[in-house]
């Protein structure tokens, strides 16, 4: 199965290298609600695979998970044949149990490094800092934003160099109800980026799913420019940004487990309730079937998994973001299992969405008014929470900006 996230993987030497010179260690501080954390890794060829059809080999043993035995397959091995696992992690020293081929950067990693002056991004951050067409703008504002587009891009950069697969990068969530503005964003800053020779095709850009940001993907990717839609909690989203042609649509799973918890009178979400289902497992399942049954070309990333069943219940959509002691559950154990809710069975599959049905309400062409309507409590709550979370993450940046510059030594 291809999968959009990789490149060949040719940097990893590059990135042991680096990560030994200098190791970035946790940038979970500051994150606040609704943001996921600011840097994703996929495991693409870093880990062996298995094929349902195929005996065990010794080759694809860990040795360093204790309870297995030579020529024994974990279960990482077992559910990476069917999805491109991705660890949920901001920490590169994570790197050698599970090898970093693709990233994202944010304003919480830019808040991060900042943090932690000897980190191998923070000349990415001063050479910003000491741009002089930024420094030379008129007013205080436009001067903040340029340094913040400027760190982005450099420690993007930087990263490019050191991932074999591609970066995403976080577009100032403030815009997020602007389709115009969006665009602007990104056209500024993948100018940015043409200007350390960054190709586009390492390139997406995250955007929230507001119907704002659905619009602005749509043009940007008629463009050739590659975009990542984040904070989708219903299928009204998905669907429209399916139809908008976005390269990766990201639901969050968890999240939307945990506001049924706590609330009630979201439609979508009490209907697969009623059907037994997980509301989040079931908006995966059912924007999985409808990208493939209507030939969409978006990838589908399951995002706030929070244990192994959930994991287990998606395999065949293209990623799943898992936490790290889930990672490392799957590593140690063996991947033989009489219960039947632990078989290692492709739950998603192209030909089984062919025969899935839709209802006429959910096959119209999406607007801004049916999207609007067809949004729940929880899609709209979780989307809003989520854009304000990111949106003080970037004020919060450039207000720390503001008091560090110019840097030392400028």
């Amino acid at each position: 199965m291809s999968l959009s996230l990789q490149s060949p993987p040719s940097a990893t030497a590059t990135l042991s290298a680096s990560i030994q010179k200098g190791r970035l260690k946790t940038l979970a501080a500051g994150f606040s609600l609704g943001s996921p954390p600011v840097v994703n890794f996929s495991l693409r060829r870093s880990i062996p695979r298995i094929h349902a059809s195929a005996s065990s080999s010794s080759s694809s043993s860990s040795p360093s998970s204790p309870s297995l035995g030579a020529g024994e397959n974990s279960e990482l091995d077992a559910v990476s044949a069917f999805s491109e696992i991705v660890p949920d992690t901001v920490v590169f020293d994570d790197f050698e149990r599970f090898p970093p081929t693709a990233a994202t950067v944010s304003s919480s990693l830019l808040l991060g490094i900042c943090g932690l002056p000897d980190t191998i991004f923070r000349n990415a951050v001063d050479m910003a800092l000491a741009d002089s067409t930024c420094a030379g703008l008129d007013t205080t504002d436009s001067r903040l934003s340029c340094f913040f587009d400027k760190a982005m891009v450099n420690v993007g950069g930087d990263l490019v160099k050191l991932v074999p697969g591609r970066v995403s990068t976080e577009v100032d969530a403030r815009l997020a109800y602007d389709t115009n503005a969006i665009i602007r964003k990104v056209h500024d800053l993948l100018r940015l980026y043409n200007e350390i020779d960054v190709p586009h095709d390492r390139l997406l850009f995250k955007i929230p799913a507001t119907w704002q940001g659905i619009e602005a993907a749509k043009l940007l990717e008629s463009e050739g420019i590659q975009t990542h839609l984040t904070f989708v909690y219903s299928f009204a989203q998905a669907a429209a940004a399916a139809q908008a042609g976005a390269s990766v649509i990201q639901i969050f799973v968890g999240r939307l487990r945990d506001w049924a918890r706590n609330h009630s009178g979201d439609t979508e979400i009490e209907t697969a309730v009623k059907s037994g289902e997980d509301p989040g497992l079931a908006l995966v399942r059912r924007s999985y079937n409808y990208i493939h049954k209507y030939g969409y070309k978006s990838k589908l990333m399951a995002a706030a998994v929070r244990n192994k069943q959930d994991l287990f219940s998606l395999l065949g959509v293209d990623y799943v973001i898992a936490p790290l002691k889930v990672l490392q559950s799957l590593k140690d154990s063996p991947a033989i299992h009489e219960d039947e809710k632990y078989s290692f069975v492709r739950k998603l599959t192209p030909d089984t969405a062919t025969h899935y049905n839709f209802t006429n309400k959910e096959l119209i062409k999406w607007d801004q008014l049916s999207l609007a309507s067809a949004m729940g409590p929880a899609s709209v709550e979780l989307l809003s929470a989520g854009v304000e979370g990111y949106a003080n993450q970037a004020k919060r940046v450039e207000e720390l900006f503001g008091k560090i510059w110019p840097p030392p030594n400028v």
